[in-house]
């Protein structure tokens, strides 16, 4: 089965396109086009569902349209519209030339800050704003933190841990 930790939310399904079952998507992370897998896999009624890319096409930087394999017409794809697309982070890391990561590659990890110990957990990344952030979920609320390679100290990735050293006072923010 699909995990929620094993997944990274790279965009959404907008409308369907035409009558051949295209559907139009938008993205704010375009690792899947190095990547080897052939599907996108959205949440369906709280389960993960993998649909088979049959063939895309970029309209922009943040912009497509994708064919996925048995949905062959506006009303089979209809359902789509509007649903999360999520990319699996074990692809991206291996479709990834230089090994490099997205920010959302680090959804799941556990932030620990070398002073103040566990912080939370990274439920999400925010990216609409000029500096990008790591949405944390602590016991108690929910933190931003900014998501730049200059605190960010050791990546344990089998732990899933995210060792940072934080600037003093950003947690009493």
């Amino acid at each position: 089965m699909i995990g929620r930790e094993d997944m990274v939310k790279i965009g959404r399904f907008r409308k369907p396109h035409g009558v051949k079952g295209e559907i139009i998507f938008t993205f704010t992370d375009n690792s899947f086009e190095n990547s080897e897998c052939p599907f996108f896999i959205c949440g369906i009624d709280g389960i993960f569902v993998p649909f088979r890319i049959e063939d895309y096409r970029l309209t922009s930087d943040t912009a497509g349209m994708v064919r996925l394999k048995n949905l062959d017409s506006n009303s089979k794809v209809r359902f789509l519209s509007n649903k999360e697309i999520y990319f699996p982070k074990k692809y991206l890391i291996a479709g990834n030339p230089d090994n490099s990561r997205t920010w959302s590659y680090f959804t799941g990890f556990t932030v620990i800050d070398e002073h103040s110990g566990t912080v939370g957990r990274i439920a999400g990344v925010e990216e609409s704003t000029l500096n990008t952030l790591f949405i944390i979920n602590t016991d108690t609320n929910e933190i931003l933190i900014p998501a730049v390679e200059e605190i960010i100290t050791c990546i344990d990735e089998d732990k899933k841990e995210l060792h940072v050293a934080l600037p003093d006072g950003l947690l009493e923010l």
